[in-house]
């Protein structure tokens, strides 16, 4: 019979660091060799050691000298990753971005990773950003998909060690993961095509996130293109409302008090069918009296015939983008960059030219 071998010092340390693994204690990166040898009571050569026995295994990923190690999807193995998704509204099934993102969940399901939604959206929680943060501590996760986040929200994922995904978003700039589709191009498209059809006061209405602290790259095409036609630009182009259905309807009663818009651009389906309501109730006629453009290309607006003029965009490649970064993660090696995919406008029966009654 072979004697027993016994184990080095190493050797010992780096099966304590695989226990580790296997219990999920590490996600992402380990700590760094200062610390574990100070935690282990080992020297830091013995750390190295074992570090190295763990990258030949294929369970941790050297990143360059001087640099935490990640740990690979092998070395992770055991641990479930967890996806926390923060929704900018409720969740709601008819919605093209719930749509989405129930394929993200079904996509990551079937690669067994753990997928669960916020119980509050940042809507509810009345973007609160501290209300967020503390909303997001109740609920741990190993990476984040941020839908919408506002500025402000997003400068501080930014700072946080957990990786975090903006779908869609004020990400600019940031040291954050970012995809959507690229709209400011086709606001200003959809601006001009409303500007030849003879529409001066137009009004875009879009959620806080897009307007404060500042507009968004979309809103400023928008707000640029005005300018560029002689339009001098203010709220009235760009109005501030509160995120709730009473906020909305108090929003298009003041709209229509005095100077009534002859064009809306709406950033939201679930808007622009309030919108519709609200003006078949006053009897405006769409789009003798008023057009109508929908920043979405939504399910429920699908059923409209004819079809109203809206932006669209395939959201299959964002889902295969959203998967990936996760499969990043999984790595160890979470990107930090932006991917974006086109989008176009589409106009239907819900523009023509300016009313002349």
């Amino acid at each position: 019979m072979q004697p027993l071998r016994r184990l080095s010092v190493a050797e010992l340390s780096a099966e304590h660091l695989r226990a580790g693994l296997r219990a999920g204690r590490w996600r992402g990166a380990l700590p760094g060799v200062v610390r574990l040898a100070a935690e282990l009571d080992v020297s830091r050569d013995t750390i190295r050691a074992a570090l190295r026995i763990l990258e030949a295994e294929g369970v941790l990923g050297a990143r360059g000298r001087g640099r935490s190690r990640t740990v690979t999807a092998q070395g992770a193995a055991r641990h479930r990753l967890r996806i926390g998704i923060l929704q900018h509204d409720p969740l709601d099934v008819s919605n093209i971005t719930a749509h989405l993102l129930l394929r993200v969940q079904r996509d990551l399901g079937a690669k067994d990773y753990e997928v669960f939604f916020m119980r509050q959206s940042q809507v509810e929680l009345k973007h609160d950003v501290r209300r967020i943060i503390r909303h997001l501590g109740e609920n741990p996760a190993d990476a984040w998909i941020v839908v919408a986040g506002s500025r402000e929200l997003l400068e501080w994922v930014a700072t946080q060690a957990v990786p975090t995904l903006a779908l869609y978003g004020r990400a600019d700039g940031l040291p954050l993961a970012r995809t959507g589709p690229l709209k400011a191009a086709v606001y200003a498209a959809v601006t001009r095509h409303l500007l030849a059809l003879g529409h001066r006061r137009i009004m875009l209405i879009a959620s806080r996130g897009r307007r404060k602290p500042s507009p968004g790259k979309s809103e400023r095409a928008f707000l640029d293109e005005l300018t560029a036609h002689g339009i001098l630009t203010g709220d009235y182009h760009l109005p501030d409302w509160e995120e709730t259905p009473a906020g909305y309807s108090n929003l298009l009663e003041r709209l229509f008090q005095r100077t009534p818009p002859t064009a809306l651009i709406i950033d939201g389906a679930a808007q622009f069918i309030a919108t519709m309501e609200f003006l078949a109730r006053r009897r405006i006629h769409v789009p003798e009296q008023v057009s109508l453009v929908s920043t979405d290309d939504d399910a429920a607006l699908a059923w409209c015939h004819p079809g109203v003029a809206h932006i669209k965009w395939d959201t299959a490649p964002i889902v295969r983008h959203i998967v990936r970064w996760v499969t990043s993660v999984r790595k160890g090696a979470a990107e930090r960059k932006t991917v974006n995919y086109p989008s176009e406008f589409v106009p239907g029966s819900s523009i023509g030219p300016v009313w002349k009654g």
